[in-house]
């Protein structure tokens, strides 16, 4: 983890099942401060941007520096000398895909760059091959929320962190679709009874019902999902 901010960390993800998971070493967290990479006697790290504009551009140079200094390696670039995958949080990124996710918990690990202010410099992107991910449409004043949302995501799902291996296959994203509605007691609840076939006991007609279901919400809420299911599944 790279920010100008390692005192944001662990933070939210001190608590809860990534918290549990971390006091019991299933994984580690590691932050460096970029500030501590900066050359001069005011720390700076960040200059105004080339060809005008608004706002600071955080240095190429600090970036580079923080990167080696952290232990990632040496820039990736087509020799893919970095020891772990770089990924800088950013707008302008691909959208986080709980695919994505799975894949980033099997591998050996991740260098998550927070950026801050108009972003960084583009060139350091380059050099360093960094992959550019996005957690939605809309801006965060850094990079450090949009990390800890992806830490939290892949934390879930390494070996011994939910109670049940099986809990996350029937999450939303999983086989393409959102998940299905859940009930609990009481069985009614402000005249709002728990749909009759979840009391049947009939496992097929259970199982029959939440696919539909999830295959309507997906349907109604997003359309995006839905299409690449349905083309996937025809």
């Amino acid at each position: 983890m790279l920010t100008l901010f390692p005192e944001m960390f662990p933070g939210p993800l001190g608590h809860s099942l990534a918290g549990k998971a971390l006091a019991r070493g299933l994984w580690e967290l590691n932050c460096h401060d970029i500030r501590a990479s900066a050359a001069d006697k005011h720390a700076t790290v960040d200059d105004t941007p080339f060809g005008g504009g608004p706002g600071m551009v955080m240095r190429p140079d600090v970036i580079d520096a923080a990167l080696g200094q952290a232990g990632v390696g040496a820039p990736g670039g087509k020799s893919g000398a970095a020891k772990l995958p770089v990924i800088y949080l950013t707008p302008r990124g691909r959208p986080l895909t709980q695919t994505r996710i799975g894949d980033l918990a099997a591998g050996p690990g991740v260098a998550l760059l927070c950026g801050r202010y108009e972003g960084i410099d583009e060139r350091v992107v380059e050099a360093w091959n960094m992959e550019e991910i996005s957690l939605g449409d809309f801006v965060l004043s850094g990079g450090e929320p949009a990390a800890m949302a992806l830490i939290d995501a892949a934390v879930r799902l390494l070996p011994g962190v939910l109670g049940s291996e099986a809990s996350h296959q029937e999450e939303s994203f999983e086989g393409g679709l959102l998940e299905y509605p859940h009930y609990t007691r009481p069985r009614i609840w402000r005249q709002r009874e728990v749909p009759e076939v979840l009391l049947s006991g009939h496992h097929e007609k259970v199982s029959a019902w939440r696919k539909a279901q999830a295959e309507k919400v997906t349907q109604e809420r997003r359309p995006d999902l839905w299409n690449r299911y349905a083309a996937k599944n025809q």
